[in-house]
């Protein structure tokens, strides 16, 4: 037997918090993926940060102090504004990439495997260095100053 909506009068209520706490926990998994990506050279931060930063539009509290994390602020307001990356911050990533996989194919001591890390290596390089150059925006985008 089906029962009519009345029965259920705060099933639409229900869903939407039920819909924010998925979301924010789903929104708080990338975060930590990509905190965990700031320290695994292979692993990419920008990614998890900005699709959980979509993950917390329900949730203000949460937005605005992601925004004001020292740790993840300059990713973000990177991406929206589109002002590309610091030098210091590709030279960082760079050099951290290339000693973790230095260190890696050293102690791991096979050919195929160091022929391999250096090649990811060098399309991370490429990525990086793609991503972090400033875009062009539009003339049609930019605002009026008054």
């Amino acid at each position: 037997m089906r029962r009519s909506r009345a029965y259920y009068p705060y099933r639409g209520v229900r869903t939407i918090k039920i819909k924010k706490h998925l979301l924010s926990a789903a929104g708080f998994l990338l975060l930590i993926i990509g905190a965990i990506g700031l320290f695994v050279p292979i692993l990419p931060t920008t990614p998890f940060i900005l699709v959980a930063s979509a993950c917390f539009t329900g949730n203000p509290r949460i937005r605005s102090w992601l925004l004001k994390n020292r740790f993840f602020q300059e990713h973000l307001t990177n991406y929206q504004q589109r002002t590309g990356l610091k030098k210091s911050t590709i030279a960082l990533s760079l050099s951290f990439l290339w000693v973790t996989l230095s260190a890696s194919a050293l102690v791991v001591g096979k050919l195929w495997l160091a022929l391999l890390l250096g090649s990811i290596g060098a399309a991370v390089t490429i990525h990086i260095l793609c991503v972090s150059r400033p875009k062009k925006i539009p003339r049609g985008d930019l605002k009026q100053k008054p």
